[in-house]
């Protein structure tokens, strides 16, 4: 069920599904450009099941969370993230885990406020920060998205999001990727470019994570490429790398059942909680 929380001082909402009662972890899912909590729903499933809590928003600027114009920043979504937390009163460490812009994200929480995170997992992002080259095609996209909308790009996009695999072979993920991809409002999805061109250098941050991590990557994946993974795993100190076959950008839709095996393996294998 979407609720709806006023946090950071936008109007956000979010899905809250399963509990920690049976001693899962509580699990928050951060979704990529330009999508929405919806791109988590296998996942949601799988994990609510085995007894994890998973809370998936709608960034801000995204799906049903308010829209702001302008620029948002990295840092500005990951405070919402921090706000919504609080707003749900989660203070025990948390699994952390976002795809594409939604690592990114994750990435800048990761360098926030490290103290809540007990485990963090990236999927099909990049950790380095933008070139001068990406920061004119960024700024680019934003001007086209204001002024076209989102049909355009979508159609553009589609083939690179998901592989040709996934199309062939399972047109309703396609379908849903293109609806989000068109339902994104072109105001929202602007400023989160413009804010992605603006984004720092994580590799630090990763060398400092203290936390385990899993990296997982579509194999056909042009947009961050295994090359891209591997570079993050080289990077953390307590890093495994998944590689998902016939799947590129969006592995945690095009291929669930493999994300999924990956992810709750990983959760097993997390040390006991303390305390």
């Amino acid at each position: 069920m979407l609720r709806t929380a006023t946090v950071n001082g936008i109007t956000t909402t979010y899905e809250d599904t399963g509990g920690t009662d049976t001693g899962g972890e509580t699990i928050l899912l951060i979704h990529g450009h330009p999508f929405d909590h919806t791109m988590w729903a296998p996942q949601t499933t799988a994990l609510a099941t085995a007894g994890h809590r998973v809370l998936v928003p709608d960034l801000r600027g995204y799906g049903a969370t308010q829209v702001v114009p302008g620029t948002t920043r990295l840092e500005t979504f990951a405070a919402d993230l921090a706000a919504l937390l609080d707003h749900l009163g989660v203070t025990d460490r948390i699994v952390l885990g976002g795809l594409s812009m939604g690592g990114q994200i994750a990435m800048e929480c990761a360098r926030r406020f490290p103290e809540r995170l007990r485990a963090l997992v990236l999927a099909d992002t990049f950790a380095r920060a933008e070139t001068p080259e990406g920061h004119r095609a960024r700024n680019a996209m934003a001007d086209r998205l204001l002024r076209e909308g989102m049909h355009g790009y979508t159609e553009e996009a589609l083939d690179k999001m998901v592989s040709p695999h996934t199309i062939a072979t399972r047109p309703a993920v396609a379908e849903h990727v293109r609806r989000m991809m068109l339902g994104a409002p072109p105001e929202g999805a602007a400023a989160a470019l413009r804010g992605r061109a603006e984004r720092p250098d994580y590799a630090d941050t990763l060398t400092r994570l203290a936390v385990p991590a899993l990296v997982l990557v579509g194999r056909d994946d042009t947009y961050t490429p295994v090359a891209d993974a591997e570079f993050l795993c080289d990077r953390i100190p307590d890093a495994r790398l998944t590689v998902v076959e016939d799947a590129a950008h969006l592995p945690n839709l095009e291929q669930p059942d493999a994300f999924d095996a990956a992810l709750t393996a990983f959760l097993a294998a997390l040390p006991e909680r303390v305390g």
